[in-house]
């Protein structure tokens, strides 16, 4: 799961990120790995609270990749960037010896411009705040596994690959009462609501039956034994806003396409010992871990 860090010149805040992408097989239902560096990249600038303004892209490619695929690819990044509206400034090639890059790798640097009119960090999130994610979590995930042939499951999931800076711009406009902002990839809503906890020093409260996941997605997990809340998002966000503001913030979220699905699934609580609790519909609850190690690789 990769970040941004801020920094600053001449008087302007800036977003700086990057990430490799090892996604196996390159190409998967409802994207590839050219779009998903790009939106990879732009969301990790977006949810840091910035307007991704332009990318670099690395290529490591192994000996013997067909060009016509490469081309392919690079033509699925380019048109990620326009849909995203940011640009891909640089770029670099390098060739291995085959067999020692599974194909092709991406690494991408990105940078973005500060949106000051929210200013986010775990240090600003409060009891009673409210959790919200934008729409059904593990697609991404379970499609990557799908499209590896390797399951004998009739599914028609894609891949969420979405650029998220529509989403968090319309969020920004709420200003302070936006705390916080993560795009939940490798590890899923689990390992990032984990890591809000430990850094708010909070306990996160969640509400299992309003926490969407598509019917076909549920059962591909049950089928593989994994809790979906782990499995891995590239088209969703989860935020923190302010108790009054949760439902102007659904409705921001709502009136884009790609937020149609928010829903507001617990809250942010005071508590001694800061972990994740999933409130069951039975009247129970079960304590959601950090993710220990990865039980989908070379899905991102």
């Amino acid at each position: 799961m990769s970040s941004s860090d801020l920094v600053a010149v001449n008087g302007m805040r800036l977003a700086f990120t990057t990430d490799s992408y090892v996604v196996r097989p390159l190409r998967f239902p409802g994207g590839d790995i050219g779009e998903l560096a790009v939106n990879g990249t732009v969301n990790d600038l977006a949810v840091s609270g910035a307007v991704p303004l332009a990318l670099s892209a690395g290529f490591v490619i192994e000996e013997g990749f067909p060009l016509d695929e490469l081309r392919g690819l690079t033509a699925s990044m380019a048109r990620a960037a326009l849909d995203a509206g940011v640009s891909v400034a640089a770029g670099d090639t390098k060739v291995v010896e085959r067999g020692a890059a599974d194909g092709l790798y991406v690494t991408t640097a990105g940078i973005g411009l500060l949106d000051l009119r929210a200013v986010l960090g775990f240090e600003h999130v409060r009891p009673g705040d409210r959790v919200l994610v934008s729409g059904g979590i593990a697609e991404h995930g379970i499609a990557v596994m799908c499209a590896r042939g390797r399951l004998e499951l009739e599914l028609d999931v894609v891949s969420d690959t979405a650029p998220l800076n529509g989403l968090t711009a319309a969020l920004c406009a709420l200003g302070p009462e936006l705390r916080w902002m993560r795009d939940p990839t490798r590890g899923g809503l689990a390992t990032t609501l984990n890591e809000l906890a430990a850094g708010a020093r909070a306990t996160v409260v969640l509400d299992e039956e309003t926490i969407p996941v598509r019917d076909d997605v549920r059962a591909a997990c049950e089928i593989l034994g994994i809790d979906p809340l782990y499995v891995a998002n590239e088209g969703k966000l989860v935020a923190v806003v302010a108790p009054d503001a949760a439902e102007a913030a659904l409705t921001a979220l709502r009136s884009h396409p790609l937020g149609a699905g928010a829903v507001d699934i617990g809250e942010i609580r005071e508590d001694d010992e800061p972990l994740v609790l999933v409130d069951t519909p039975y009247g129970g609850s079960r304590i959601v871990d950090m993710l220990v190690g990865d039980p989908l690789p070379r899905i991102c």
